[in-house]
């Protein structure tokens, strides 16, 4: 490190190795000079999380945790959801969105063993998710800053992030 400059600070990212989070990973660093460490959660996704490790270094995560939250997440959770009856519009189990929580906890926690600064999601501004994410985020540790990609300015829609856009004020990239 060159004498005068400062680390790069830290921020944990939930990353689901999807399009919205394996776009907002670079951006993090471009954007923000952060050192990104992706998270990610197992929570009974199968062949989901096959080869996620080396997708996130790939993409330029400085360390990708992967950790096993299922038997939490199914007894802490799961059971008591379906024991309370909670479905969505007389149809939908709450299994995705409850997640959030769980997952936010974690990230938190790798968040504090990697001295991280931040902590970031890719839940779009428009959903629920966001507020499941950021609310955990703020009971736990208020002092992590938050970062919501989708919800700036300058980061395309998951529907252009693949090809580029031109906009009022100059062109507008996706991230490489």
């Amino acid at each position: 490190m060159a004498k005068g400059k400062s680390k790069a600070q830290k921020i944990v990212l939930a990353y689901s190795g999807g399009l919205d989070t394996s776009v907002i990973l670079p951006w993090l660093k471009e954007t923000y000079g952060y050192e990104v460490i992706a998270f990610a959660a197992e929570l009974g996704q199968g062949d989901e999380l096959a080869g996620i490790k080396r997708k996130a270094l790939a993409s330029g995560a400085v360390k990708c945790v992967v950790k096993d939250l299922r038997k939490e997440f199914v007894e802490g959770y799961l059971w008591p959801i379906l024991k309370a009856g909670a479905v969505y519009e007389k149809e939908y189990l709450l299994g995705t969105s409850v997640a959030r929580p769980l997952i936010a906890k974690h990230q938190v926690e790798v968040a504090h063993v990697e001295g991280a600064t931040a902590v970031a999601h890719g839940a779009t501004g428009k959903g629920n998710d966001q507020v499941r994410f950021e609310v955990t985020y703020m009971a736990l540790d208020p002092s992590l800053k938050i970062v919501a990609p989708w919800k700036e300015e300058d980061i395309l829609p998951r529907s252009q992030s693949l090809a580029p856009q031109p906009r009022r004020g100059g062109p507008r990239r996706p991230c490489q």
